[in-house]
Formats: structure tokens, sequence, C-alpha cells
């Protein structure tokens, strides 16, 4: 019979650090304080909330200087906070797992390129991971994997024979969720996407949940960029949990499964801070 593929399982402290590149930015949420139109980083306090609103004439009238009021800015914020947050944490997460399982070193799971701003000074805009074929030279059967891989999503994306015989490895930004439109982040995304190529880099938008505007994952495939999202499956060309599974060697849907527990504990703590007014 043949062997059954061992997929990679981190030993127990490598899984709590895993947990922990995930959500401890999730705690910055937790001290989230809306600024109500002031300068203070830091946010307004309840009794500030209190005054600001209670000394205006029209919301005291009205009854917007109450706690629920506070309640609702606070959660409204924290929300954005908590996707921004988990997306950090996400790349953490992503960047740790290929560079373990690949056995890469920091500089060559890094990427980075150079752009210039309006004002003519030059800005480094840093990718979440990169896998170069190159770089797997402890691995063979990891490396073969990619190729075929790279090979595969080539020709799934409408690339050239050419074009795939060019490719060195992939460049990835990884995301908690794509739901937003926004013209500016398609705009970076899609640069990003350009000088990956010019370096024959694959440009991969990978994001772990399923929540991802239809409207973008179109618009990026037809600039020839690969977006993979959460959905649970087989083809590791769209699916994020197939893509760890087959080619990086790393269950992240059964380590997520594993964790759940600790995972939703910790989220809602989070949240509970959220929508209290304290």
């Amino acid at each position: 019979m043949p062997r059954t593929k061992r997929l990679y399982l981190p030993p127990p402290d490598s899984e709590q650090r895993y947990l922990n590149l995930l959500l401890d930015p999730l705690d910055a949420c937790a001290h989230y304080k809306p600024k109500f139109g002031t300068e203070d980083s830091a946010g307004v306090t309840l009794e500030q909330f209190k005054v600001l609103y209670g000394e205006d004439p029209f919301y005291h009238w009205i009854g917007l200087d109450s706690d629920l009021m506070y309640a609702a800015h606070k959660a409204a914020g924290g929300m954005t906070s908590i996707y921004r947050q988990l997306g950090a944490g996400v790349d953490n997460l992503f960047r740790a797992i290929i560079k373990d399982s690949l056995l890469l070193s920091e500089e060559e799971v890094g990427w980075f390129f150079e752009i210039e701003k309006q004002d003519g000074t030059k800005a480094t805009l840093t990718l979440d991971a990169r896998i170069d074929v190159e770089h797997i030279t402890r691995k063979p059967d990891a490396r073969e994997r990619v190729v075929d891989w790279l090979k595969r999503c080539g020709t799934y994306l409408g690339l050239s024979e050419k074009r795939i015989k060019q490719l060195r490895g992939a460049v990835f930004e990884a995301r908690q969720g794509y739901k937003s439109a926004d013209a500016k982040r398609q705009a970076a995304d899609l640069r990003f996407a350009m000088n990956a190529s010019i370096e024959n880099y694959l440009p991969v938008l990978s994001i772990v949940s399923a929540q991802a505007s239809t409207a973008v994952v179109r618009r990026y495939k037809n600039a020839k960029m690969l977006v993979i999202t959460g959905v649970l499956g087989d083809d590791d060309r769209i699916s994020t949990y197939a893509f760890f599974s087959k080619i990086v060697g790393f269950n992240l849907d059964v380590f997520f499964q594993r964790n759940t527990d600790a995972m939703r504990q910790r989220c809602q703590k989070v949240l509970a801070v959220l929508l209290t007014p304290e």
C-alpha cells in the first residue's frame, strides 16, 4: 500500500506559539476607546464622554449623553479594530507556518518592494510571505509539490506555457477576510501583483475566511492574480486550507478546529469588553 503523506504537526510549544501569533493582536481591541472627534490618541473615557455630550445642548436634550450611546460607539469602532487586529494575527500565523513547515529562514520567507510616493520619496512595502522554489533545499518532496502547484495555478489563471516556466515561486498577501471593494486597497493589491510578476513570482491573495467579494476575486483573477479563500475543499488553487494541507504540508483547518475553544474564549472575552460602556 502507498504510504500516506505525513502532515506537519507542530510540537506543543509551537502550537501555543501559533495561537499567540494569531490571538495576541486581539488584546489591543480590549483597550479601544472612541475618540468622538478629539485628538486624544488614547480615546475618550465614559466620564469624558458624558461631559462632552452632556454639555452639548441638543445631544443632552435628545438623550445621546447616555452610557448606551457610548457603548454603541465603542462597539462600532471596536468591531473595525477586531477585524484589523485579526488580520494582523493571520499575517503572523501565515508567515510562521510557511517558514517552519518548509524550513525557510526569515530572509527567505520575506519579500518586499519599493514604490515612489507623490513627494518623490521611496516607501518600502512588505508582503506577508514568500515561497521561492530555490529556497526549499531541505524538503525535496515539498519542493516538488510547489513546482507542480505553480504549474497548475498558471494554467488555471490562463498563463502561457512560457510564462509558467518562468515562475520561480509565489508571494502572498494574507487576509482574514475581504468583503470590502475599497478602490484604494485594490489598487495596492494590483500594484503588489505587478511587482511580484516582474520578479517572476506568482502573486497570491490568501484569505482564511470564506468572506470575500466575488467582484474583487474576479477582477484579481482577470489580472492573473491567484485568490484562495477559506472554503473547505480539495482544490488547492481555490482553497487556502487545501493549499496548506497539500502544498505546505500543514493542516491549517485542523489546527483551527483543534484550538477552537481557546480561540472562541479569547475572542468572546474581547467582545464582552467592547460591548460594555466601561
